[in-house]
């Protein structure tokens, strides 16, 4: 009977180090750690704002449309509570990240308007927050990456056999992960047209 028992329980442990419980359990907790460095890194590019906008009120004509439009978006970005069960719901994920995405390109237009002001662009405080936004937009994109291959691995977990059985069993589904909004648009190369030379 002692030999029918631990014949059972070394079959039990084969299947259930096979099956890719311990993997899922390990590849979901990285996911998460990914994602909480994408969310810090998203809270520094929103505590830099307050800063950039005091910078381009002191120019008196500044354009205060791109300036409450960045105040918009950043309210918008925000206002998304971003839980770390937020990468285990795409509609709500990709809510967030449209805001994240919509807040960026509002700061990308705000920059280019500020290089028209020569009294902003030699402004020291306006440079070191510059550089600051600058260093924080890389960081995101290295926190994205981070985040976009740990869930590859976790998804592709999730799809091998026999990971795939015990993932439907356990009811674990494959999270959300960055998209493009127009695949169509980027696979074009840019056109770029030079001015004829002056004569």
């Amino acid at each position: 009977m002692r030999k029918f028992l631990a014949l059972i329980a070394t079959a039990a442990t084969l299947t259930l180090s096979g099956c890719g419980y311990n993997t899922m359990q390990a590849q979901d907790e990285g996911v998460k750690a990914k994602w909480s460095e994408v969310l810090n890194q998203y809270q520094r590019r929103s505590d830099l704002i307050p800063n950039i906008v005091k910078t381009a009120q002191a120019e008196a004509n500044f354009e205060k449309s791109t300036l409450n439009e960045v105040i918009a978006a950043r309210a918008s970005a925000t206002g998304i509570q971003a839980t770390p069960e937020l990468i285990n719901d795409p509609v709500a994920f990709k809510k967030f990240t449209d805001a994240q995405s919509q807040l960026q390109g509002s700061l990308s237009r705000l920059m280019v308007t500020m290089e028209n002001y020569p009294n902003l662009k030699s402004n020291a405080a306006f440079q070191e927050v510059r550089a600051q936004l600058e260093g924080t937009e890389n960081r995101i994109a290295v926190a994205r990456k981070g985040y976009i291959d740990s869930v590859q691995g976790y998804n592709t977990t999730l799809r091998t056999f026999p990971n795939n059985l015990t993932a439907k069993v356990m009811g674990y589904s494959p999270k959300a992960n960055y998209t493009v909004e127009n695949e169509a648009a980027i696979s074009k190369a840019p056109t770029v047209e030079f001015d004829a030379p002056k004569k």
